[in-house]
């Protein structure tokens, strides 16, 4: 199953801190804003929806995962941060797998903004 076509903003391509251990060489997820809420879908064949683990902590998403293949003596890990510039619902933040994609839906709290210091542009 193929991931939707929308690009990824470079505005979020920064805020992924790179932390795997297992290093694809490609972009292995998309993140995008729609409708209130941030949608991040990773993918993540070959493992099992219990192999996952998906966590909430001050602003940052943590997905990682582990599968033992023991028939043939394999262990597939992945682990990746994302932090996030807005205001997240952590109560009401979701998460599906399903064809080998994980989809988490994090809902922005309403009159969010981006956390930071405004700088005055002069001219």
């Amino acid at each position: 199953m193929a991931l939707p076509d929308r690009p990824v903003n470079s505005w979020f391509q920064g805020m992924d801190l790179p932390s795997r251990l297992l290093e694809t060489g490609r972009n292995d997820y998309e993140l995008y804003e729609e409708d209130g809420e941030f949608v991040l879908s990773v993918e993540l064949p070959g493992f099992d929806p219990e192999d996952i683990d998906v966590t909430w902590h001050e602003g940052v998403l943590n997905v990682a995962a582990e599968h033992e293949d023991d028939s043939r003596g394999e262990r597939k890990t992945y682990h990746r941060r994302f932090r996030f510039p807005k205001d997240v619902d952590e109560d009401a933040v979701g998460a599906a797998y399903q064809n080998g994609i994980l989809e988490v839906t994090l809902p922005i709290f309403e009159e969010s903004t981006a956390r930071g210091t405004t700088i005055e542009v002069e001219h």
